[in-house]
């Protein structure tokens, strides 16, 4: 039998041992190029200014402490701040707005859109108003209203089926995004004991009318829909995980990464 060789031999240079690569994440955009979606960006930009213009009629025309203390129109603004910004990004190609921003300015906008419809609008609802757009006959009010209380919650959702990637919301998100609602729920009722009794719009929704209901009936109000606003985040989490990919992008070389098989 012959003696082993041995791996390092006096009077030679060791033999190097090969060095072991370390598995490192890639981030996407370094794989993908980004893509401009000037489209996407004119869209967006146009809501945001549709938005932006209701609000400004609203403050021409009304008290702006009064119109600036309104949900509806604190979403639209939040809405057009965020959408406005998503219209540079997807102009110059860059990376989207977290999910978590992006998912809560959309909640607040169909919250104010629901809520308008179905107990502020709705004759069944027991918290019918008749609204500022019949007390003041200006057409302008009356456009104003429409925009912030339906084009936007539908432009909001149109935006997020049509020209944003699924998959991005998480669920973990969901209590996070209530967060506002309970702040603005101490912000009205701080609003009502600061005001005089009989001022108007002392409380600018009635089912937070504390003056007229009572602390118990108000609180109760609030935790029935909070727990329906929850359940609303959670069906948006789930349906955005369950939708098609709107904006799918095919590389220029014709071929599309594939996961390794096996």
């Amino acid at each position: 039998m012959t003696a082993p060789i041995p791996r390092d031999i006096p009077g030679l240079p060791a033999i190097p041992r090969p060095h072991t690569l370390l598995p490192a994440p890639v981030p996407a955009a370094a794989v993908m190029t980004p893509v401009r979606r000037p489209l996407t960006a004119v869209l967006r930009l146009l809501t945001a200014l549709t938005a932006a213009t209701a609000v400004a009629v609203e403050l021409l025309l009304d008290s702006p402490a009064r119109v600036l203390s309104d949900f509806a129109v604190q979403s639209a603004l939040l809405l057009a701040l965020v959408l406005a910004v998503a219209a540079r990004r997807s102009w110059t190609a860059r990376r989207p707005l977290p999910e978590a921003l992006t998912g809560a300015a959309l909640l607040y906008a169909v919250i104010s859109g629901l809520v308008h419809h179905l107990l502020l609008a709705n004759p069944a609802s027991p918290f019918a108003v008749a609204g500022r757009a019949a007390a003041d006959p200006a057409w302008s009010m009356t456009v104003a209203q429409h925009i912030l209380h339906t084009a936007v919650p539908v432009a909001a959702v149109l935006d997020w089926l049509l020209l944003s990637a699924p998959g991005r919301l998480h669920l973990r998100q969901a209590s996070t995004w209530l967060l506002y609602p309970m702040a603005y729920l101490a912000f009205s009722l701080a609003r009502g004991e600061l005001l005089l009794p009989g001022a108007p719009d002392r409380y600018l929704y009635p089912f937070l009318d504390a003056g007229r209901h009572g602390y118990k009936v108000v609180l109760g109000n609030a935790l029935l829909l909070g727990l329906s606003f929850y359940a609303l985040a959670v069906l948006l989490v789930a349906l955005d995980h369950a939708r098609p990919n709107p904006v799918r992008h095919r590389s220029k070389t014709g071929f599309r990464l594939q996961p390794p098989v096996g």
